[in-house]
């Protein structure tokens, strides 16, 4: 906590004295009025509200297919040999990049939103999926042969289990990663609600204090993520302690 503290010092000072332009770094106080200003006019908490449900919608789908998508590379040779090659080049391209693409077959809207933050979190969860199944124990997979167990029951009862902790860290990854995509996503593509059009009206007002509202939101934001991420993946691997 000591650093943002003097950060925070920093900025008051410097904005006081005269230091900076306080067209550019407005002082904490002015900040501090137009957050209360935007939660009362503005509807400050319906903004954030929506970017919290774009940022779930598009972490639950991304986590979904991810899991499947790097359960079925892993388990099957054919589609190992087939895909991945091809899925590890495509992961290479910068997420940005894969906007105009989104915004042509999904159109502007929230369906192209949400598409983009899932493919944000698609991404580390299938390549930790894939990673965590390959490195399943040898020995628990010939239990399972010897069993004669079926595929499915291998996946259910082998695979999975063997493989949650790497799931977990994609899960965490992938979330921190959805909420990035999240501002990404209201800031590229279409002006909806959300704290990304926030800082665009901030930006197209010159009013800087909106602006720092809006970020510092985002930060605050990501910060409880990812602590909740940890809290969650800590709880969940405890049976390894």
């Amino acid at each position: 906590m000591t650093l943002p503290v003097l950060l925070l010092i920093a900025w008051e000072v410097s904005s006081r004295l005269g230091l900076v332009d306080i067209r550019f770094l407005p002082p904490i106080e002015e900040v501090v009025l137009t957050a209360k200003r935007e939660i009362i006019d503005n509807a400050l908490v319906r903004q954030l509200a929506a970017s919290l449900l774009r940022n779930v919608a598009g972490f639950l789908i991304g986590s979904v297919l991810g899991i499947a998508a790097g359960t079925l590379l892993s388990v099957s040779g054919v589609m190992d040999r087939l895909a991945m090659p091809t899925f590890n080049g495509l992961k290479q391209i910068s997420l940005l990049a894969w906007i105009p693409l989104i915004s042509v077959w999904f159109g502007f809207g929230e369906q192209a939103k949400v598409v983009f933050v899932a493919l944000a979190a698609f991404i580390p969860i299938t390549l930790n999926t894939y990673d965590g199944i390959k490195d399943a124990p040898k020995d628990l997979i010939e239990v399972g042969r010897a069993l004669r167990f079926r595929p499915w029951q291998r996946i259910i009862k082998i695979y999975l289990p063997s493989a949650l902790p790497s799931i977990a860290t994609g899960v965490h990854l992938g979330l921190i990663y959805s909420w990035l995509a999240t501002v990404g996503a209201e800031y590229f593509l279409a002006v909806g609600p959300g704290i990304g059009g926030l800082v665009i009206a901030g930006r197209e007002r010159f009013d800087m204090a909106l602006v720092m509202v809006g970020v510092i939101i985002l930060g605050l934001v990501g910060f409880l993520l990812n602590r909740l991420a940890g809290s969650v993946e800590a709880r969940l691997l405890r049976w390894r302690e």
